[in-house]
């Protein structure tokens, strides 16, 4: 049955082996009719998870649900590991993908913050390698390059319209070179991977299209150029420990290894190979765009200092007005791909953004915004309703589907 316990400390990667680090902070509960949600709706959410978890179609997750402030859901269903049947547990250490992105982005306001870099300077004012940046221009299969119109901003890397691309999401020529270049490969330091990416062409002129890119890695060395620490150690001093995130970071501390939640080896729709990170050892690679572990609750409470305006327990991060312009729309007239930003949806500073009640397929309000991970963890904050909500799942064919499926259930409990 279900744990809902935080879990035993566990060593922190930032410290000497044997010390153990804090405990993760829990948020505070109630019972979801003193937050204005239906307790009945939110056990149909809970048998349809338990029953989707049984028939085999994923191995399990951990859902929470928080209104006003307070955890009116915390749940846990199916299998932690299943190659061993372990049952899931709420305090299960899941990869978040790109739900780093979220973070990384806050420590870049942060840093916005500080005076340290403005939204509008060029990036290669911090890596020099992007100070020439070429575009590709593609004719019958055959690619040039042209020099780009103008430098990739800060603004553009944050709200993705750098021209920068992801290798996956397409098989021209320009994500060829991407594969090619081994852009993704574990082994190389940040510095060497934004100074590969500067090397390559770009698929956009910078500014011209919204497109889902490696533009938060480059983010990522961005923040330890500034600050003088790697990114996992500026994450760690700045956010993590700060909002009591201790089971947050980019790898998993022998001791709490046997929380990590597995995938199924094969997907249970198409029979392929399922392959997630390997979070055991630690990371050489920090990707600010997808490296990080997280389990629920730690998620939860960096999502609760983003509903309560960049303040939680006492520790501010970042101002109200700072958390107003990186969940505003960005994009403006700017299209792109429409696979990842649903009707109805622009993109701010590091999360797509809700601009108009209806079009998209799933309910929520103006104003929210949300992103997912790529092995299926997902998560939105709908200020309007003061609710935030976070479901992480290891089962990436099957992510699409759980995203709405659970955003609609969650919805369907808000009674006032």
């Amino acid at each position: 049955s279900p744990s809902d316990g935080t879990g035993a400390a566990a060593p922190d990667p930032m410290t000497q082996e044997g010390e153990e680090r804090a405990m993760s902070t829990p948020l505070p509960t109630a019972q979801p009719e003193d937050v204005g949600l239906s307790a009945a709706a939110l056990e149909r959410l809970t048998r349809v998870l338990q029953e989707r978890a049984a028939s085999g179609h994923v191995p399990g997750g951990v859902a929470i649900v928080a209104r006003h402030g307070k955890v009116a859901y915390h749940q846990a269903f199916g299998v932690q590991d299943p190659a061993s049947g372990q049952p899931m547990q709420t305090n299960a250490i899941f990869r978040i993908y790109s739900m780093t992105k979220a973070i990384v982005s806050v420590a870049v306001m942060m840093l916005w913050e500080e005076g340290r870099l403005l939204l509008e300077d060029p990036i290669e004012r911090y890596i020099p390698a992007f100070a020439t940046p070429k575009v590709a221009v593609i004719e019958g299969g055959t690619m040039s390059t042209v020099p780009a119109r103008r430098s990739i901003t800060v603004q553009d890397l944050l709200r993705h319209t750098s021209g920068l691309t992801y290798e996956f999401r397409g098989n021209g020529p320009v994500h060829k070179a991407y594969a090619e270049a081994r852009v993704a490969r574990l082994r190389q330091t940040n510095e060497e991977q934004a100074n590969g990416l500067a090397a390559l062409p770009l698929l956009h002129q910078p500014g011209a299209a919204w497109e889902y890119s490696r533009s938060t890695d480059v983010l990522g060395r961005l923040v330890e150029v500034i600050s003088g620490q790697s990114l996992g150690t500026f994450l760690s001093d700045r956010i993590l420990q700060p909002l009591g995130m201790a089971d947050a970071g980019f790898w998993v501390p022998e001791a709490a290894q046997g929380r990590i939640a597995e995938p199924f080896a094969e997907d249970p729709e198409n029979g392929g190979t399922v392959g997630l990170l390997d979070v055991r050892r630690t990371a050489i690679f920090e990707s600010g765009g997808g490296g990080m572990v997280s389990t629920a609750m730690d998620y939860a409470r960096f999502l609760a200092l983003l509903l309560n305006n960049g303040r939680l327990d006492g520790t501010r991060l970042v101002g109200r007005k700072t958390i107003e312009l990186m969940t505003a729309d960005h994009l403006g007239a700017v299209t792109g791909a429409t696979d990842l930003l649903p009707p109805g949806h622009g993109f701010g500073l590091g999360f797509a953004v809700r601009k108009v009640a209806g079009m998209a397929p799933f309910p929520g309000s103006v104003g929210s915004y949300f992103w997912g991970g790529a092995a299926g963890t997902t998560f939105w904050v709908d200020p309007a309703e003061r609710l935030f909500a976070v479901l992480m799942l290891q089962a990436p064919g099957q992510r699409e589907y759980y995203r709405v499926l659970f955003r609609d259930l969650v919805y369907a409990a808000v009674t006032d």
